[in-house]
């Protein structure tokens, strides 16, 4: 049996993303950001409309509204999994987050990439790369998260970083690129948390 760009995808080959299989599934994903960034909705309703879409979603996780992702069911949550308000994750392919995690306002987690050829991403192709964040990870708001990336437990992304690199258990990075202030969590001034 032939291999769909969605095999290609959630492989981490290059594949089409205008692919009619893919599109469908993001305009289903739209559909779904819509219902779970409306007015009004209980955790308890959000919380249900989470385990409808996700891989996986832990208990008592709580995502802010308004959220946005490319599929949805390429994320799995751990137990207390906090985002706040507008976050994005680009999942063409696994993000994992682990138990306890707080993620700030405004943090991109992107496993989407682009070849470096311009004619072959002229031609459309994409691959993915997954994201792996550990468990009791801080990430401070506005930090983005590039593909590939893993985040080691206990870890600490400084407030607008873009971490390029994998970030060891219990290390603090800041800046961008994301580079190592100290080998276990350290105090970071608040305003460069967020």
């Amino acid at each position: 049996m032939a291999r769909t760009e969605r095999d290609r995808m959630l492989a981490g080959e290059l594949y089409l993303a205008a692919d009619p299989e893919l599109v469908a599934e993001r305009r289903a994903a739209a559909d779904w950001m819509a219902r779970y960034n409306a007015l009004g909705l209980s955790d308890a309703e959000r919380l249900a409309l989470l385990r409808e879409r996700f891989a996986s979603v832990g208990e008592a996780v709580e995502l802010r509204a308004p959220f946005f992702c490319d599929y949805g069911g390429n994320i799995e949550l751990g137990d207390r999994v906090f985002l706040n308000f507008n976050c994005v994750i680009l999942d063409v392919v696994k993000v994992t987050i682990g138990d306890g995690t707080q993620i700030g306002p405004a943090v991109q987690i992107l496993t989407a990439d682009h070849p470096r050829d311009a004619a072959e991403r002229a031609s459309g192709l994409e691959f993915g790369k997954s994201i792996v964040i550990g468990r009791d990870v801080w990430i401070g708001g506005g930090a983005i998260i590039l593909p590939g990336v893993h985040v080691g437990d206990n870890a600490i992304i400084g407030a607008g970083s873009v971490v390029t690199k994998d970030v060891p258990r219990g290390a603090t990075v800041v800046g961008n690129p994301a580079r190592q202030v100290g080998g276990r969590p350290v105090a970071i001034p608040s305003q460069a948390m967020g």
